[in-house]
């Protein structure tokens, strides 16, 4: 098994990220839960994350589904607008095992990210696990999928340019999304991009045999995820469950899937990507050399900086298999 030698940063992202998903299962109970979902981040902490982006805003909307409604959060830089007309739309199914989800901690990952990527960003507060399951989170995620592209036209973006998207388990969802719009006739959109998604529910890959316990995720956790999320065993084997078990994965929009070396579910990506390259819809798969599962918000995280640049490429339109992991530095020096 593989040692892990993680720096001062590294540790400090480890400690911050247990207090948003403990990799405890046996330690949780439904009130811990709760007050992790909706805990109020300290600034000395929300710092350790991204720094907050001061030229984003934030609107709130309450958005129909199916049997009831979810909030979705809108970041949004309204003089980008104004600078150069209409901007992409990342519709976002947060992280979390579909039972974890602090929508403060997510709005500061996703104000950054809107400021990296210059896009609009909906961040779907979908109904959580074990309280809802499969496949109400995916529903959830469709359905404000379908507002979001009829809102496009009041929000000064680009309803060519919307891209559905995901860490961890939001990678599952949003991926699953992407099948239903295009099963359902739904919104076509230009991309998905997935952050080191989970596509096998079945836990069976070679990254998660070799890196069960590796420090930001672990067997016994993840298997906490997918039980309280599934309604029973079988749910696991459904393509909406698990996508890569998907028969078709033709006509899907093209895929950008960042993965972590370190990471159990490194392997998710990894088939998944050739998965859909095989079946004809074009993804490209990166791992960042060094990472560890759910990298990408934290400021002192390896592999944050070449994960921005990557989605930056790939929402401003770099064909999928032409993005690098690189520099914002080494892109410049490109054009």
């Amino acid at each position: 098994m593989p040692e892990y030698k993680l720096t001062g940063r590294m540790k400090r992202v480890v400690n911050l990220s247990s207090r948003f998903q403990t990799r405890d299962p046996d330690s949780l109970t439904d009130d811990l839960i709760n007050n992790i979902n909706n805990m109020t981040i300290p600034r000395r902490d929300a710092r350790k994350i991204l720094c907050p982006s001061k030229k984003t805003s934030v609107s709130s909307f309450v958005i129909p589904v199916t049997e009831g409604a979810v909030t979705g959060y809108y970041f949004s830089n309204p003089k980008l607008s104004e600078l150069t007309g209409l901007v992409p739309l990342i519709v976002f199914c947060h992280g979390g095992g579909w039972v974890f989800g602090n929508m403060e901690f997510y709005s500061i990952f996703l104000r950054h990210l809107s400021e990296v990527t210059e896009s609009a960003i909906l961040l779907i507060d979908y109904r959580l696990a074990p309280q809802s399951k499969f496949p109400t989170a995916v529903e959830d995620c469709y359905d404000a999928l379908l507002w979001a592209y009829e809102g496009a036209k009041y929000w000064k973006v680009d309803p060519d340019r919307i891209y559905i998207a995901g860490d961890s388990a939001g990678g599952n969802l949003a991926a699953v999304t992407a099948m239903l719009a295009r099963d359902r006739k739904g919104p076509q959109l230009a991309g998905q991009l997935l952050f080191y998604p989970i596509t096998d529910c079945r836990l069976r890959t070679q990254s998660m045999l070799l890196y069960k316990d590796s420090p930001m995720l672990n067997e016994k956790m993840l298997s906490f995820y997918v039980k309280n999320y599934a309604r029973e065993p079988k749910d696991i084997l459904s393509p909406m469950f698990s996508p890569l078990l998907a028969t078709d994965l033709s006509r899907l929009p093209p895929a950008l899937i960042i993965t972590a070396e370190f990471d159990p579910l490194a392997d998710d990506g990894k088939l998944y990507a050739a998965a859909l390259n095989e079946a004809g819809t074009k993804a490209n798969a990166l791992m960042v050399n060094g990472a560890y599962h759910g990298f990408m918000p934290y400021r002192d995280a390896v592999g944050r900086l070449v994960g921005e640049c990557a989605a930056r490429q790939f929402i401003a339109g770099r064909p999928v298999e032409n993005v690098q992991l690189i520099t914002e530095r080494e892109l410049k020096r490109q054009k």
